[in-house]
């Protein structure tokens, strides 16, 4: 008798694992044929996408972030197609990703204000690749703008990693965002050294190199009378890539040239004296 149930019992899982096959076997087949389809045309398409925005005006900054986001949401749509196709109620999906989401969200707050950064400065652009910027202490040369991270390389030549929530909110110094940079100077003479010779060694020099700008007009004035020295403050506009090779040329030209014009560099110096008591 006892087998006899027993039989009966596994006949009716079996009819039913049967029935549940007939069923569902179609939709699961289907949806693994879809699947697979999808993500195949997912990686074609991330990459056709790739392609054009590579040879569009875009911004190159923005093409690893748009593939990406273009990936995402095709295998997001894949994945919610099959879903659907066997049988899976969305509602408790999305209930249960909504969870899990919260959850993720708040464990990885920091990542996700990368993120946002990253957004933001792939779209408001305050700095692009190639540009010198300072920014959260550090400065060189834009590498790598990603999603979470922006890279620069130090004149040193090291690589700085510096996350885009605070880079995105915090202050920035863009050093190439104007084709022209001012470089400044105050250079000191002793004091006794006539004024007109020393305007006439800088106007030389200035007149002398070609990288230096006439408009905006270059400025020299008498900014101190200092302890030591009598200082002066000297002004002139460059094109980005050559200030720096014109700020060490004027220095080294203000050392070697300047007993030329009868100038003297001045030291600090101290005069003592001494009273005899009587």
């Amino acid at each position: 008798m006892i087998i006899e149930e027993q039989v009966t019992l596994a006949n009716k899982y079996l009819d039913k694992a049967i029935d549940f096959g007939f069923e569902y076997a179609p939709k699961l087949v289907g949806g693994i044929i879809v699947l697979i389809i999808g993500l195949w045309l997912t990686k074609i398409t991330t990459k056709a996408v790739g392609k054009s925005l590579e040879k569009s005006k875009i911004d190159q900054s923005l093409v690893p972030f748009l593939k990406s986001l273009t990936n995402i949401a095709l295998k997001a749509l894949v994945f919610v197609t099959v879903m659907g196709m066997i049988g899976i109620q969305m509602t408790s999906f999305v209930a249960i990703l909504g969870a899990a989401g919260l959850a993720v969200g708040m464990a990885l707050s920091g990542t996700l204000q990368n993120f946002a950064g990253g957004v933001i400065i792939l779209i408001l652009k305050p700095f692009k690749i190639g540009d010198f910027i300072e920014a959260q202490g550090f400065t060189g040369t834009v590498k790598e703008i990603s999603i979470f991270s922006t890279m620069l390389n130090t004149a040193d030549k090291k690589l700085v990693i510096i996350p885009n929530g605070p880079l995105s909110t915090g202050a920035l110094i863009n050093y190439s965002a104007e084709p022209t940079r001012r470089v400044d100077w105050t250079f000191g003479i002793a004091y006794g050294d006539d004024l007109e010779n020393f305007k006439r060694a800088i106007n030389d020099f200035i007149a002398q190199d070609e990288r230096i700008l006439k408009d905006p007009t270059p400025f020299v004035g008498l900014s101190a009378l200092a302890d030591s020295s009598v200082n002066f403050t000297v002004r002139v506009w460059v094109d980005g890539p050559d200030y720096w090779d014109v700020f060490f040329d004027m220095n080294e030209k203000v050392y070697t040239q300047f007993a030329n014009y009868n100038l003297n560099i001045p030291f600090p110096q101290m005069d003592m004296h001494f009273i005899k008591e009587k």
